[in-house]
């Protein structure tokens, strides 16, 4: 079976349901479903703390200081508690809890999080085709030019969203192609580039020129030794 990577609240609920009654055991739901034992304890602590609810919060769009990491984290490795007890505790998945652990062992930092900076601070953040550009662009256009969220549906920065609209508003999809690498025919550029690139080639044809010359007298000098 194919890995599900989004399940829907009442899945989440029904996953829990079976489980604790016993309709089912963890290690033949791990198998139907393709998850980990983890998530299915993950789940069943949600659901006994909030309910079928605890499924519909969007967590990840919370703020979180680089000090109040360090006192979960800190709490963790003190043995004030589980992943999944401080998770409830301080309401976060206790997934983030176990990756905010692997950095501080790393001894990386645990800097600030803002998801409403994020969005317009991040750098390109995948490569996309011209199809999926099509696709955000008349999104962002549809959606009275909401470039953050845009860019948060479809996973792209801010700037990019940005980018492609203003390109799309000024040449239509033409703006949306990617040139990187293209080279342009002289027919298709400016004056001053075609006399730049003319330049350039009576630049490179003296330098041989001059190589022939050069390798002309170093042939002419081994004739006469």
């Amino acid at each position: 079976m194919s890995r599900k990577t989004k399940f829907t609240p009442e899945e989440k609920e029904q996953v829990v349901i079976d489980y604790l009654k016993g309709n089912k055991s963890r290690a033949q739901i791990c198998e139907e479903l393709c998850i980990s034992s983890r998530t299915i304890q993950d789940w069943a602590l949600i659901y006994r703390k909030h309910g079928i609810i605890g499924f519909s919060r969007k967590m990840r769009n919370r703020s979180y200081s680089k000090e109040f990491k360090i006192k979960v984290v800190e709490e963790y490795i003190r043995g004030e508690g589980s992943s999944i007890d401080l998770g409830i505790k301080y309401d976060i998945s206790s997934g983030l809890l176990r990756s905010w652990v692997r950095m501080y062992n790393a001894n990386k930092e645990l800097k600030d999080y803002n998801p409403k900076q994020e969005v317009y601070m991040a750098q390109a953040r995948r490569k996309t085709t011209l199809e999926e550009r099509k696709e955000i662009v008349d999104y962002c256009i549809n959606h009275d030019y909401n470039y953050k969220n845009t860019a948060e549906k479809f996973d792209v920065s801010y700037s990019q969203v940005y980018s492609w609209v203003k390109k799309y508003d000024t040449n239509g999809t033409d703006g949306l192609m990617d040139r990187r690498g293209h080279h342009k025919t002289d027919d298709e550029v400016d004056e001053l580039e075609r006399s730049r690139r003319e330049n350039l080639r009576l630049k490179r044809q003296l330098e041989e020129k001059d190589m022939v010359v050069e390798l002309l007298k170093k042939v002419k000098e081994f004739e006469r030794m």
